[in-house]
């Protein structure tokens, strides 16, 4: 058994809301007068508390690493509101599991015939999951109710006011706290795999790290890094493919099993066709953007606007081998098909039949093709052919602990070389050698805090794409108003790109864009000479949107509760 932990997934509970948002009785699992009452109820309890439709993690939708055609998502529309159903299913969602963990610690004393050992470890898990539910109450909302035991009056649900947020913060470092102290390390092949002692110090660490609190995170960070049972998966590339598992880098993982219907999206619209290239006959419709593919630095350690390394005409070559692994490369194979989006391949390489097809991925070809050329490919193999792909879901792993590890050092300005080593590790793992092989990667060496809070926010970007990390780093580095504000840039259409860029040799991009101090890049020039086209124009309303509204519907039933200022 591999040290990380699995969450067991089990649906035998079905989920049944509550008349209120706050979910006074959790009916799911019977009342808790007769439920309760045995580890075979108090288990399928537990397994309900660890749905996967439980545990938020937001969409790249939400950032300028991700791109939907002439399509925005609320977030960089400016556009949410009180009424906004994601906001509103966040804070249903996780009420409803914090409702059902105060229920389920308030029953465990009358269950019959277990080990004390066994109600210690329920106790722990179950306040490891409401920790982790206020951890992300207070990450969107700030302010938020808060409560531990179960609500069983209708009228104290609809007269609760919100709490402070850095108070509840020190309950949820209470109850990560106990669930370390009580928590396994790891669990026997018997067993089921759950939430363990590393999972709750990663989980601390982030929350942490979110609210700024540099000491608690790195301590936290740096216990999760002394129990020495997590490393880096070896290959980047095959961490995130579903033939991948069991893996020591995931710390907390929600596993996906084709056998047992516990699948990624699928379907004509499911995220799985969308992704996929329409030569396989997906809609290549989720892209990454212009701003990412920017922002992978060249081999020799600079960003692409400071190295001589860097050709515009041949954008991937001597960057960093997350670049590839995470976009698919211009002239190589992917899913059966060589991908060129080039406006005159109008026929490609079927590597499977060894003949020329019509090339469905060039906008030369079909108009709905990769309105910027790229495609996503971190993650994504041969298994997505059918629509059916069962990869982990990995909600903290082993990377961002060091990575958070790093950035709290460097906030506090605690420089030494435990956080160089940090970052040089995953940054080492990028290119497959050993930390320590330093001529073989572009290894940091540097003590200066500003040049190293750069270095570790552009990691934290080129190593967790499309792992839903990207929007609260930015929301937290209170970056947000700046990135996703930004235009976002595609090709030409097919006869002006033809005539302004194929013709005159500046196939792929006309010239190298310009990137600041945050990492944000500069397509001004290049639009203003009429050599790309602005596809959307992100609009981030930073007077309101650092926090999440909340649910109208709570405002309107309970006349305590106050609304975020600007909803």
């Amino acid at each position: 058994m591999k040290t990380f932990k699995k969450i067991t997934l089990l649906f035998a509970i079905t989920f049944i809301s509550s008349c209120v948002e706050l979910d006074l009785n959790p009916l799911a699992e019977g009342s808790s007068e007769n439920w309760y009452s045995n580890e075979v109820e108090i288990t399928m309890s537990l397994n309900n508390l660890y749905n996967i439709y439980n545990w938020y993690l937001n969409t790249e939708e939400y950032t300028d690493d991700w791109y939907t055609r002439t399509d925005l998502s609320p977030i960089v529309a400016g556009t949410i509101s009180s009424d906004w159903n994601i906001s509103s299913n966040l804070w249903t969602n996780c009420y409803r599991v914090i409702s059902r963990a105060n229920t389920l610690l308030a029953n465990l004393d009358e269950a019959k015939n277990i080990p004390e050992n066994r109600i210690i470890q329920y106790t722990a898990e179950a306040r490891f999951v409401r920790a982790a539910q206020y951890s992300i109450l207070i990450s969107y909302f700030g302010d938020v109710v808060f409560y531990k035991e179960p609500l069983i009056d209708i009228s104290e649900a609809f007269s609760m006011s919100r709490a402070n947020k850095d108070k509840i913060l020190q309950e949820i470092y209470i109850d990560f706290d106990y669930a370390i102290e009580n928590l396994p390390l790891s669990y026997g092949d018997d067993e089921l795999q759950r939430a363990t002692k590393g999972a709750a110090l990663a989980l601390k660490a982030r929350i942490a790290l979110y609210m700024q609190d540099w000491n608690t995170a790195k301590d936290a960070a740096k216990s999760c890094i002394d129990l020495n049972i997590y490393s880096l998966h070896p290959s980047f590339n095959d961490l995130f493919l579903s033939k991948t598992k069991n893996s020591n880098e995931a710390i907390f993982v929600f596993p996906r099993s084709i056998e047992l219907g516990l699948i990624y999206s699928t379907g004509t619209n499911g995220i799985v066709n969308r992704m996929r290239s329409r030569n396989v006959g997906g809609t290549s419709y989720y892209n990454p953007t212009w701003d990412l593919f920017c922002s992978f630095e060249c081999i020799d350690g600079l960003p692409i606007d400071e190295s001589p390394l860097f050709n515009p005409r041949k954008p991937f070559q001597n960057r960093d081998p997350r670049c590839t692994a995470t976009i698919v490369e211009f002239g190589s194979s992917h899913l059966g098909y060589i991908y060129d989006p080039h406006p005159d391949s109008l026929n490609v390489l079927n590597l499977n039949t060894g003949m020329y097809v019509k090339n469905n991925d060039s906008r030369g070809t079909i108009q709905w093709a990769s309105y910027n050329g790229l495609l996503f490919k971190k993650g994504i193999d041969e298994d997505w052919l059918d629509l059916i792909t069962d990869p982990d879901f990995i909600y903290i792993r082993y990377a961002d602990v060091l990575l958070m590890y790093a950035e709290a050092k460097i906030e506090l300005g605690e420089i030494d070389p435990s956080v160089l080593n940090a970052i040089n590790q995953v940054r080492a793992r990028a290119y497959g050698v050993a930390v320590s092989a330093i001529t073989e990667y572009p290894a940091i060496n540097s003590n200066d805090q500003n040049y190293l809070r750069k270095k570790v926010r552009l990691e934290r970007r080129v190593e967790f794409t499309n792992e839903g990390l990207r929007y609260m780093d930015l929301i937290r580095w209170r970056l947000a108003e700046k990135a996703l504000t930004n235009k976002n840039y595609g090709m030409l259409d097919v006869h002006d790109l033809r005539e302004k860029i194929v013709k005159s040799n500046l196939w792929f991009f006309p010239e190298t864009p310009s990137i600041d101090e945050d990492g944000i890049v500069d397509f001004t020039k290049m639009y203003s000479e009429g050599l790309v086209r602005m596809l959307s124009q992100r609009s981030f309303d930073a007077s309101r949107q650092y926090l999440w509204p909340i649910p109208s519907k709570e405002i309107l039933i309970n006349r305590n509760m106050n609304q975020n200022p600007g909803y």
